[in-house]
């Protein structure tokens, strides 16, 4: 058996793209899985894919991790056996619009600073004491290759995801002396949902965006996060920058004619 079979997965904003395909990739090797997301009538679905992937076990529960109060509810109330868990995927995240910061809605800016940052840092406090009390441990952050060079229209969202960066380097340090480590994985561009959320259900648009370039799929960034899961007990990868061979960086693309 492997590495991460029989331990406990936690995948937040598990409904779609990356979330679903992490929990997906967990169950295949053999991990006890624990999922959670706004939309739960997704999670039904993949529960049942789940246990056929090959999960020793399988949990869902409805979370919005913009809300604090219900976050520290969700967890601290697991039940026993799902209450020890080894390895934490902070994967819920958003983007709303692509705009000039001073014509934007901030009500884009709320929820991205919710989702993104608050959002990430409710989920951790209340998961990570326990992973050093229990002398084990593994948080794994979503990023992206926003937080490294800022675009056009999207400074908040690039902003968001340079916290990112600075919380999991933070964590890292904190945790000195622990057993516990901390990878941030950073995606370049990756087709999901993600454009047809920023746009708020413009798909003709989000289709724009992938126009003419082979993007990452959900898959390619799961199978980064449980390699990095996978290592040994003493190997920490601190951080995975990755990107479709058209892409260089946040800003630098090539498009086929």
């Amino acid at each position: 058996m492997g590495y991460l079979s029989g331990k406990t997965v936690l995948v937040t904003g598990a409904s779609s793209g990356i979330g679903r395909a992490t929990a997906l990739a967990f169950a295949r090797e053999g991990s006890r899985v624990a999922v959670c997301a706004r939309r739960v009538d997704r999670l039904k679905d993949l529960e049942r894919e789940l246990s056929e992937a090959g999960a020793a076990a399988v949990r869902s529960f409805a979370l919005d991790v913009t809300k604090r109060a219900d976050v520290e509810a969700a967890l601290t109330g697991l039940p026993s056996e799902w209450s020890g868990i080894d390895v934490l995927v902070n994967n819920a995240g958003l983007s709303r619009g692509l705009t000039k910061v001073y014509e934007d809605d901030p009500q884009n800016w709320e929820e991205m600073i919710d989702t993104n940052i608050k959002g990430l840092l409710y989920v951790t406090r209340a998961v990570v004491p326990g992973m050093v009390e229990r002398g084990r441990g593994h948080v794994i952050n979503m990023g992206s290759t926003a937080g490294y060079i800022t675009y056009a229209n999207g400074a908040v969202y690039c902003a968001t995801k340079a916290a990112e960066k600075s919380i999991s380097e933070g964590l890292k340090i904190d945790l000195m002396g622990t057993a516990v480590r901390v990878t941030s994985i950073d995606p370049g561009m990756v087709e999901t949902e993600f454009s047809e959320i920023r746009f708020r259900g413009d798909t003709e648009r989000a289709a724009k965006i992938y126009q003419n370039i082979t993007p990452l799929k959900p898959e390619d960034i799961a199978d980064a996060i449980v390699w990095a899961a996978s290592r040994p007990a003493h190997v920490n990868i601190h951080t995975v920058v990755m990107t479709t061979i058209d892409q260089a960086n946040s800003v630098v693309f090539h498009r086929h004619s």
